[in-house]
């Protein structure tokens, strides 16, 4: 019989899990069979990932409830961050969003969110005040997109309360929520959003994910209902015992603002979940953005785009609800990415502790099943997982997964209840053959180190083909991970700007070719927890000195080819002005 543990939520007995170790294309496009590559072992470490985040200037303390105890749940789900180029220089800068604390703080001492402008030198200056970012309140998480097409990157950032739209002018930025009519009533809690043009009109649309209807003048104190006990000891509640809230869709008219179409669009009627992460995603490959939401202690969701402008929650059927055990999870943060290789994209969750992430594979039939045990990432139950990404950190030709941890309670630490209140983060190197190796403890002290983490955004931050990551923490400055080990694997990253399709190209989906590999991926916002990476999409290509060719699929249904791009380059893919893939090749709406 399976081990007994609790529930993170709903504090009953339930089953651990076990914890054991083709796309349509053109003619020019096929899969082969993936070469198996050893698993990577302690004595041949692949990643030496460094905290330089002092040393390159990111040194503002992120304030978020109490510190040695948290009465509520607000003070548990921590901030977001934002990698994105705020200023059209070329180079990703960065934002981070901040929080407050129930006593509040002096007037003028309030913590603000934090932009650090990118000095091309490998640190960063805090530019939040020039830019017009300085902003208080209880944030959560932020989602890049030029929802005007303008050619400059403007900003959502999510709320205990009203919501903010930053509009970028130039680099300098107007909050016109309310103007724009996304600002929300107030009363939901925002956490999770991504932009994606739902509709494929050629402007970006808006989905923002909500928690729970909360009321500090109602809600229960710690230890007061059964929902406030954890494993004996009183704890805040939540968020069992409070009232759902839902999520929402805004429709972009284009003329600035936007239209809140939840009900017509039947984002409404999947309700009752406390929703955290937006990950888009077209995973039954229709041609139609599909949307991803990891929620905390009940099933999750998956919008099936129905080309109509509505959505099906389909998450069940699709096999991406539970867990293999049939078992709803207490989810946190999501990733995408095709980890095997197949041409199908997969979706990464993480979950409370007591439980294992869990990994989702594509059938490439409109379904998924749970992979987890199989690939071995079952391999921890102590960790509480936040932020996670997939990453090509050794530019093998395969993704590979890091994940960011840190309790909800502080009680863990003097309870000794199984686990710690600060966690080590996770990286996976991906094996090539379905399967993943934890190389954390020899990936560097920037992975060992502990935290109570929670957003987390990856991208390339040098523009030299090696990805880092931003981390926020609670109660702490955030990290900057960058991994100190060079090695002679190739790369290639593609910035897709649309022209009939939205300006960033969000949604399109790139496909490249390096002998008989193909490498599928899509450009995407949000993710992760609560947070934006670098939307320029990279691909690592091992030892290949050159590709065949870079295939996109754009949101506007064109599909055209990019011959004769050097590797180890980011290149700026314009649509139109690739080759035309012939109309038969392409796999119809």
């Amino acid at each position: 019989m399976p081990p007994i543990c609790f529930s993170p939520r709903r504090h009953q007995p339930i089953r651990r899990l076990r914890c054991a170790p083709v796309v349509l294309l053109s003619a020019m496009f096929c899969h082969g069979q993936a070469p198996k590559t050893p698993a990577i072992t302690p004595s041949r470490p692949v990643a030496n990932f460094t905290d330089i985040a002092e040393t390159a200037g990111l040194t503002i303390e992120n304030a978020f409830g109490g510190v040695t105890t948290k009465k509520y749940i607000i003070e548990t789900t921590g901030t977001g961050v934002a990698i994105f180029d705020y200023d059209n220089d070329g180079w990703p800068d960065i934002f981070i969003v901040n929080g407050t604390k129930l006593e509040g703080f002096p007037s003028g001492k309030s913590p603000s969110n934090h932009l650090y402008r990118n000095n091309h030198d490998g640190t960063f200056s805090d530019v939040t005040e020039k830019a017009g970012l300085s902003a208080t309140g209880w944030g959560q998480g932020v989602c890049a997109g030029d929802y005007d097409n303008d050619g400059w990157e403007d900003l959502y950032v999510t709320y205990y309360g009203k919501n903010r739209l930053y509009h970028n002018q130039q680099g300098v930025f107007a909050e016109v929520a309310e103007k724009a009519e996304v600002a929300g009533s107030g009363k939901a809690w925002g956490t999770g959003c991504a932009f994606v043009d739902y509709d494929r009109d050629g402007r970006l649309d808006l989905m923002v994910a909500n928690y729970v209807d909360f009321d500090l003048t109602t809600t229960p104190a710690p230890g007061e209902r059964a929902t406030c006990i954890w494993k004996g000891v009183p704890v805040m509640c939540g968020p069992r015992g409070l009232p759902g809230a839902k999520n929402i869709l805004y429709h972009n008219r284009g003329d600035g603002r936007f239209e809140d179409v939840t009900t017509k669009a039947h984002i409404d009627r999947t309700d009752g979940h406390y929703a955290f992460s937006v990950s888009t995603l077209d995973f039954d490959e229709d041609g139609w953005p599909d949307i991803y939401v990891a929620c905390d202690s009940t099933p999750s969701i998956l919008y099936r785009n129905n080309h109509d402008g509505t959505f099906t929650d389909v998450a069940v059927t699709a096999g991406a609800a539970f867990n293999e055990d049939g078992r709803e999870q207490a989810g946190m943060g999501s990733t995408i990415a095709d980890f095997n290789g197949d041409g199908h994209l997969d979706i990464f969750k993480t979950n409370f502790s007591d439980d294992t992430s869990t990994l989702y594979r594509n059938n490439g039939d409109g379904t998924f099943i749970d992979a987890t045990s199989a690939a071995g990432l079952g391999l921890y139950t102590q960790y509480l997982g936040w932020g996670t990404m997939f990453l090509d950190f050794d530019n093998d030709g395969w993704p590979d997964l890091i994940l960011v941890n840190g309790h909800v309670y502080p009680e863990v630490d003097s309870q000794h209840l199984g686990s710690s209140y600060k966690e080590p983060r996770i990286l996976y190197h991906n094996n090539g053959d379905g399967t993943f190796s934890d190389v954390s403890s020899a990936a560097g002290s920037g992975i060992t180190a502990a935290a109570s983490s929670r957003g987390l955004a990856v991208g390339d931050l040098w523009n030299d083909g090696r990805m880092s990551a931003v981390v926020s923490n609670m109660n702490a400055p955030p990290s900057l991970l960058a991994n100190q080990v060079r090695n002679s694997n190739h790369w290639i990253a593609i910035r897709a700007l649309g022209t009939k399709s939205n300006r960033d190209g969000i949604g399109a989906r790139i496909r490249v070719k390096t002998g008989k590999r193909i490498q599928v991926d899509e450009v995407r916002s949000g993710s992760s927890y609560d947070s934006n990476s670098d939307m320029r999409v990279h691909f690592g290509l091992g030892a290949s000195a050159k590709i065949d060719g870079v295939e996109v699929r754009w949101p506007s249904g064109i599909v055209e080819r990019f011959v004769n791009l050097p590797v180890d380059r980011i290149h700026t893919v314009k649509e139109g002005s690739g080759e035309a893939v012939p109309a038969e090749s392409k796999k119809p709406d």
